[in-house]
């Protein structure tokens, strides 16, 4: 069975817009494809240990893993584990650059859980972070320049080869989203080229 594993961003959770599309999309034209969104958990270490928890012992070639900002960083980390294939969503890159500048109190936008930003978290993202990314072909990227949270040049560059769909303005939430989830079911159903995708120069 395909399986497409969805990873929500940070102080996000499943209730998020596109975890919800994506499963609506997938329960009423593909009920065939198992459809996992867990509950990422706010330590890093944590919450890539769920996701790993959800792609062992599945074979890498019939697993999509789709991330959104801090979702992005870790599918991006799982695909380098396990071989899988990942669409990256306005992904972080390098995010324990960025993550030392919101150290503090935090709540979740969905939850309300409330916890502390430390710089063990720094570290535990540290920790899973590819220097690089191998078998470029195993990623679609997807970016939208105007996103306000992230740099998308960060992400262009970091996916060199992979392919990659760039969308001018939109938002941190890639507002284009809805266009391009029957391309990404279609992608998991197969290994080649997204149709909404380009190979990158």
């Amino acid at each position: 069975m395909k399986t497409i594993v969805y990873l929500h961003g940070f102080i996000s959770s499943p209730a998020s817009k596109k975890a919800v599309m994506l499963g609506d999309y997938l329960r009423g034209q593909a009920p065939d494809i198992e459809y996992v969104v867990p509950i990422l958990h706010h330590r890093p270490a944590r919450a890539f240990a769920q996701v790993q928890g959800h792609v062992a012992g599945k074979n890498p070639a019939d697993v999509l893993v789709v991330g959104s900002s801090l979702g992005g960083f870790y599918a991006t980390a799982a695909a380098e584990a396990t071989g899988c294939r990942a669409v990256v969503i306005n992904p972080a890159v390098h995010p324990q650059a960025h993550f030392g500048r919101y150290l503090g109190p935090q709540e979740n936008l969905h939850t309300g859980e409330r916890f502390d930003l430390t710089r063990e978290h720094v570290a535990e993202l540290a920790a899973l972070d590819p220097p690089a990314i191998t078998r470029p072909e195993r990623y679609w990227l997807l970016v939208e320049t105007a996103d306000e949270v992230l740099d998308y040049r960060e992400a262009v560059a970091y996916y060199a080869g992979a392919f990659q769909t760039v969308v001018q303005g939109g938002d941190h939430s890639l507002a284009s989203f809805p266009e391009f989830v029957p391309d990404i079911v279609a992608w998991a159903r197969e290994d080649g080229l997204p149709a909404s995708a380009r190979a990158a120069p």
